[in-house]
């Protein structure tokens, strides 16, 4: 049975893919997306012909189609039967009835919406009091299967924003709103083709994203993670961190692509975490290097997962632009976490012996250096096709087609090629169950668009913070760190940057700044306690407390949070020249060297060690130091600057005596 689940929904991958090549070929060439509007279909975008039919593509009418489809996948994964047997025992032979009425109800509402979009293309379309229920149940639909997928914090975070939309006009202060029409309201959650639960960000889940769903997946089941993993190790066992330093170069390669803290972590921390603890690392530490390099792959280019997709199309931003962007960001982060192992290994004594017992386990054969073509041929596709003009979607097309071919290159797709619909099956459940997330985001957009609460809340923190920049991005950053807990990047990204992203822009920071700025944080809220959502996947693999693994993640990962900061402040650093950013390189260079000293200062600080153990003072003097780097006044950070160096100078004198 579970063959045969796995085969319908890599039919289901499949027949998606081709319709939409089919339909949407044209679109792929374009390099902007496609314009928003209010009603009606898609426009083409500029330079695109509409000659055929085809080239027309209905695209709000395959969404629910595509969406039912992922309803029942997630249903058949996550049944509600499930949950009904165990409060009800007495029904646990008829509780399946429950998922088969979900359904049912589930197709109902897709088919008004279907209904709808044909209506408002005749201009038939009037809301009558059956609209208003249509709507509610399919937002029920999908806080309910978000809640079974995800957990409750996204779920009740959509439920709470409904609440709000239907009694806004009893809340105090800027949550005061006018009075919401029950039968108007349908047209703000559901039948709205721009901003609704079903609208344009549905649509850049399902025809953008898609495609690097499963790139990732694909490529996590053909052989090449792995293969990067041994490569890594052979490359770094020398080194005094060893397979540390392994663990962290391959879940950068991996994460690029899979896009996600928690699949990464169970991806390679199976293999690393042990090697680690094996070269004398403790457990939590073991397992604070593999969950903060594999929460890293989400910021890391070419890739970037699925966040910077939903980027580009939000911000009308290259997707191009935005990969180049992240580059020293990203490099800034691993470069910090390179530096944290080699000070946590002198720390620990740890010396440079390779492990015998690992020889033949990591040894190094041919295969993995063709099987490394499967990683890095499908990146290479992505970035040339995107220099060709081709949109992000078409360039994860040609990846997913160079991938599937290229896959037969190791023996084990060619003895099972099953493997491969395994992989497109798991790509179709993984992408199935982030549209229940995105369904519920959808909410709250919808309801944040109807109210206007994201302008007034700008306009209030502008009046309470003045002119200090500061005080608005720290709120930003403790809202998706809050936001971000327990939720996947994406809805945790666009969660944060709906409300607080206006109120970043009025500041004077330009659309990619704010954007690449929230999303930071919400990757970073993976390593956050209480909740830590990737210490809960890997610290059993580790051995070790979740919650302690946690804060020692969050202490590793502390220039995670710091390096937002620097690019606010010196975008010079994000290379490319948007928002009115000129790229100068003598100011490149300035920031660059000083990002390095904070990484230094910053890391040797959260673990107390350099070529000795720091007194506390110490700590102080370099987190301080590491910070005043950073300030914009030429004389503050260049005396930190200086300071650092005089101070890092002392330390290896005193300790060469």
């Amino acid at each position: 049975m579970a063959i045969g689940f796995a085969v319908t929904i890599s039919c289901w991958m499949t027949i998606s893919i081709l319709i939409r090549i089919w339909w949407r070929w044209p679109l792929f060439i374009c390099h902007r997306t496609v314009p928003k509007q209010t009603v009606g279909l898609e426009a083409s975008p500029a330079g695109c012909s509409e000659s055929s039919s085809r080239q027309r593509y209905p695209s709000e009418i395959i969404r629910p189609f595509i969406v039912s489809l992922g309803v029942f996948i997630v249903l058949a994964t996550h049944p509600i039967s499930h949950p009904i047997a165990k409060l009800f025992p007495s029904l646990k032979k008829t509780a399946w009835l429950a998922d088969v009425a979900f359904f049912a109800v589930s197709l109902w509402v897709f088919w008004e919406y279907h209904l709808a979009v044909t209506e408002l293309e005749e201009g038939l379309f009037a809301l009558t009091l059956r609209h208003p229920l249509i709507a509610l149940t399919g937002c029920a639909v999908f806080a309910i299967l978000c809640w079974r997928v995800w957990g409750a914090a996204l779920s009740v975070t959509g439920i709470l924003v409904l609440v709000y939309f239907y009694t806004g006009q009893y809340w105090p202060w800027i949550f005061e709103t006018a009075p919401a029409e029950f039968i108007d309201s349908a047209e703000d959650l559901w039948f709205n083709l721009n901003d609704g639960v079903l609208g344009n960000l549905m649509g850049i889940l399902i025809f953008t994203v898609l495609p690097f769903v499963l790139l990732g997946i694909t490529l996590q089941q053909t052989g090449g993670g792995r293969s990067m993993i041994k490569i890594a190790y052979h490359l770094t066992e020398n080194f005094r961190g060893g397979p540390a330093h392994a663990a962290i170069a391959a879940s950068g390669l991996f994460g690029t692509i899979s896009g996600g803290s928690v699949t990464n972590v169970v991806a390679t921390g199976v293999i690393t975490i042990p090697m680690i603890k094996r070269r004398g690392f403790s457990s939590a530490f073991a397992f604070l290097y593999q969950h903060a390099a594999s929460s890293a792959g989400q910021i890391t280019p070419p890739i970037m997962g699925a966040a910077a997709l939903v980027m580009s199309d939000l911000t009308g931003i290259s997707y191009l632009t935005i990969i180049i962007a992240a580059i020293v960001p990203a490099l800034a982060y691993y470069i910090s976490l390179f530096t944290a192992v080699v000070f946590e290994a002198r720390r620990l004594g740890v010396e440079a012996t390779p492990d015998p017992s690992m020889a033949e386990e990591m040894k190094v054969v041919g295969q993995d250096y063709r099987n490394l073509l499967l990683v890095f041929l499908p990146i290479c596709v992505v970035v040339v096709a995107l220099l060709f003009g081709f949109s992000a979607s078409g360039a994860g097309m040609f990846a997913l087609y160079t991938l599937i071919p290229l896959s037969f290159l190791n023996p084990e797709i060619r003895k099972n090629p099953m493997m491969l619909l395994m992989a497109l099956a798991r790509g179709g459940r993984t992408f199935s169950e982030l549209m229940m997330a995105i369904g519920v985001v959808g909410i709250i957009i919808a309801i944040l668009g109807a109210t206007g609460l994201p302008n007034d809340f700008a306009q209030v923190l502008n009046e309470m913070a003045g002119s200090n920049l500061v005080v608005v991005l720290l709120i930003a950053a403790a809202a998706a760190l809050m936001l971000g807990m327990g939720m996947p990047t994406v809805p945790a990204y666009l969660s944060i940057i709906l409300i607080m992203g206006p109120a970043l822009q009025n500041f004077g920071l330009s659309v990619l700044v704010s954007h690449l700025f929230v999303l930071y944080y919400g990757v970073a809220s993976s390593i956050v306690p209480p909740v830590a959502v990737a210490a809960y996947a890997a610290a059993s693999i580790a051995e070790s407390a979740p919650f302690t693994t946690a804060i020692y993640a969050l202490r590793i990962g502390l220039v995670k949070f710091v390096v937002p900061f620097a690019f606010v402040y010196y975008p010079v650093l994000l290379i490319v020249e948007e928002g009115g950013v000129k790229f100068d390189m003598a100011d490149f260079l300035s920031a660059s060297v000083r990002v390095l000293m904070l990484i230094y200062l910053f890391s040797s600080a959260t673990l107390a060690f350099d070529r000795r153990h720091l007194a506390p003072l110490e700590i102080v003097v370099r987190l301080a130091l590491g910070i005043g780097a950073l300030m914009v006044s030429p004389t503050i950070h260049w005396t930190a600057f200086t300071l650092g160096l005089a101070l890092i100078a002392w330390h290896y004198y005193r300790t060469s005596k």
